[in-house]
């Protein structure tokens, strides 16, 4: 070509250099400011995808120190025990947190503009406050404040106000991925744009240059402009045939810029896979462990609670005979009452071993008219001192239960008639084979319990009179322990002549 149009050629083939070497630098400068700022804000998205993993650790590690706050709550643990149960997690946590404000402090100093800077600051005051409020739980715990309901009115403060806060910090921080990712896909339309103005331009600038000079350097134009286009919807299988003019350098940068926003965008995918499988992993985990330490939790109550009932009528019995003995001179009843409390005390220790915290049960044949003498052996003094008269009619009935807890739950109906039926002066107690069913029958002539009340007598806790102190624990331990053996029991009210009440305990019958 050279030899055709020696001199003009050079002229229009230095002028067309020129303005195409100007044109390919600007456009080179353009989309290396375009790489460099999408290279920025996929830094700044995987930035939020770290947080955001940081508020998954976060909100696991908050969770573990509510539930083993609540125990040491719930167990009256002293302020020194309290402190060396929560140590280690609320460490964990205050690390976190400085993680997380040390970060966002970065970039609050990195942000340019007042919006930006503004929402990172207000980011870090989100964290500010979930501090405070770990702080006031965690100085409540770390005090000398042994109370129980102040302390858990400290906990329930802390976990409705925490996890509203880190809600909206985790909303936040999506957003804020959202509206970086939005960043991005401008930006590569922009560098659409760009690019497609630079291609038009360079089209008008070398329209009179010879078709022959100007034809594969308009090619090569192509494939970069074509090569832009599939990186801005995101197709980085880019592979331009690289030179050593600037054309050719501008095909390699466009070729490594492919290269690595199609690693980066690999990464990124790679990395919120992981992210979701680790925060799947951890709430399955922690549902698991919440729902074993509820059930634990309820069991581990329910024992304490029994304790209570179970030995404070065993003592009070001892210290009624211990008084009649002192005048009488006969000790044999205290010691026949010291033993039962003695394996009651074992029962109960056994329980507090196990590792469920329910009540051991050891089913045998029990005779029921045997098991009737035995509770009114243990409760005759209470019934002499209540001023009523006993009567009884046994049939001849065998169950399979065991005899130590069927006894107490026996005893235990007999003590409620006569705590809130001595005024009917009379108790009668029946035993009849039934159905399949052995059943002992406790009446008395009391008051009776009102319709309104007869279905929560069995609750924990529950009166049978307003102002009284009720049924208790006692019966609803005694349903448990039937319950637990294949039965039933039931409350009758009024029972006969339109007053009194009837209990009824059903159990199965040995077989044979």
């Amino acid at each position: 070509m050279s030899r055709f149009f020696p001199t003009s050629l050079k002229a229009r083939l230095g002028a067309g250099a020129a303005v195409l070497g100007g044109m390919t630098l600007l456009l080179a400068a353009v989309l290396w400011l375009g790489m460099a700022q999408v290279s920025q804000r996929l830094d700044a998205a995987l930035a939020a995808e770290r947080r955001l993993d940081q508020y998954a650790a976060l909100s696991t590690q908050v969770s573990t120190f509510i539930v083993v706050a609540a125990e040491v709550i719930q167990t009256a643990q002293s302020p020194k025990t309290r402190v060396d149960r929560t140590d280690s997690t609320a460490q964990m946590i205050e690390r976190s947190f400085s993680i997380l404000r040390a970060g966002l402090d970065m970039e609050v100093a990195e942000a340019r503009g007042l919006d930006a800077r503004s929402r990172r600051a207000s980011q870090s005051l989100l964290i500010a406050r979930m501090e405070a409020l770990f702080a006031g739980l965690r100085g409540a715990l770390t005090s000398e404040l042994t109370d129980v309901q102040a302390l858990r009115g400290h906990l329930d403060r802390f976990a409705s106000g925490f996890e509203p806060l880190l809600a909206q910090a985790v909303n936040e921080e999506k957003r804020l991925r959202t509206e970086i990712l939005s960043g991005i896909d401008a930006l590569r339309g922009w560098l659409v744009t760009a690019a497609a103005v630079m291609a038009a331009l360079a089209v008008v600038l070398v329209a009179g240059a010879h078709l022959g000079l100007v034809r594969p350097l308009v090619r090569r134009l192509d494939l970069l402009g074509d090569a832009s286009r599939r990186i801005g919807a995101e197709d980085f299988a880019v592979a331009l045939p690289e030179g050593r003019d600037e054309i050719g350098r501008l095909q390699a940068q466009t070729n490594r810029m492919a290269a690595t926003l199609a690693s980066r965008a690999d990464e990124v995918a790679r990395d919120r896979a992981h992210l979701n499988e680790i925060i799947a992993d951890r709430t399955c985990a922690l549902e698991a462990a919440n729902q074993r330490l509820e059930r634990t939790d309820e069991d581990r109550r329910r024992f304490f609670a029994d304790i209570s009932h179970e030995l404070r009528t065993p003592l009070t019995v001892i210290l009624m005979e211990a008084q009649l003995g002192a005048k009488g001179g006969d000790f044999a009843t205290i010691e026949s009452r010291a033993r039962r409390l003695s394996r009651r005390i074992d029962d109960l220790l056994r329980v507090a071993r196990s590792e469920t915290g329910q009540l051991a049960l050891d089913p045998a044949a029990v005779s029921l008219p045997w098991l009737l003498q035995e509770a009114e052996a243990e409760t005759a003094a209470e019934l002499s001192s209540a001023g009523m008269e006993l009567t009884r009619e046994a049939r001849d009935a065998t169950v399979l239960a065991d005899a130590n807890w069927l006894r107490q739950v026996v005893v235990g109906l007999i003590r409620n008639a006569i705590r809130h039926a001595r005024d009917g002066g009379t108790l009668h107690l029946g035993v009849r084979a039934v159905g399949g069913m052995g059943e002992i029958t406790v009446t008395d002539a009391g008051p009776g319990i009102p319709p309104e009340d007869q279905a929560r007598v069995f609750d924990r806790f529950a009166q049978g009179q307003p102002g009284s102190q009720g049924f208790g624990i006692g019966l609803a331990l005694a349903r448990w322990v039937v319950d637990q053996q294949g039965g039933t029991i039931t409350v009758q009210s009024p029972a006969d002549d339109g007053r009194g009440t009837r209990l009824v305990v059903r159990l199965p019958l040995v077989a044979g």
